[in-house]
């Protein structure tokens, strides 16, 4: 082998190694891509879309009512399975609190008017019960957009934000899809909460 050819493979391997190196620094800390593969976001995401992940913003941008997140939900709930991660709506942050009851969502007294939500389904908890959460500074309240195909915080609790992965920000795929995601917060309806027995949930 001369060393030209040599040279040129050297200079290959390199380039290779670089963009190794250059890949794995972009999906441990700036983007990474993430198959929905539940129908739980249904219609705002599909089973079978791609969509990337923002790492890098939440480091100095806090996660907001109406963010789409993907995460790992907590231990217990997986009951020993293989890790999937999951892909909801934050519905509450730090300090926020929760009451969902009669159908409808209210967050800090005030319904939440939710145009996001599957086919206008109510907000229902098992065996149409009331519950109050109150989060801490460090959680999220998460649920998805289809509300009756959904395992989220109404069952599992808020989760811990260093259980989040990212914010979900673009749909790659199908190309036909292809656009940034309406990570918005719906507004207060400005209708305060009546008044509810005592939340009755079992505690997850």
């Amino acid at each position: 082998m001369n060393r030209r050819t040599l040279g040129c493979l050297l200079e290959l391997a390199e380039t290779l190694l670089v963009t190794i190196i250059v890949f794995l620094v972009l999906q441990l800390f700036v983007v990474q891509p993430y198959q929905v593969e539940q129908t739980s976001m249904q219609n705002t995401l599909m089973p079978d879309q791609y969509v990337l992940v923002d790492k890098l913003t939440p480091r100095f941008d806090e996660y907001h009512r109406g963010d789409i997140i993907v995460f790992n939900p907590p231990g217990p709930w997986t009951r020993g399975a293989p890790l999937a991660a999951y892909v909801k709506r934050v519905i509450g942050t730090g300090g926020d609190t929760i009451d969902i009851h009669g159908g409808h969502v209210y967050v800090n007294g005030n319904l939440r008017t939710e145009p996001y939500v599957f086919e206008n389904q109510t907000t229902d908890l098992p065996d149409h019960v009331s519950k109050t959460w109150k989060l801490g500074s460090d959680q999220l309240f998460v649920m998805g957009d289809h509300r009756q195909a959904s395992q989220d915080s109404r069952e599992f609790g808020p989760i811990d934000k260093p259980s989040v992965i990212g914010r979900a920000w673009l749909r790659y795929w199908p190309i036909s899809q292809f656009g940034q995601l309406p990570n918005k917060q719906a507004p207060a309806s400005g209708s305060a909460a009546p008044s509810a027995s005592p939340a009755s949930a079992r505690t997850p």
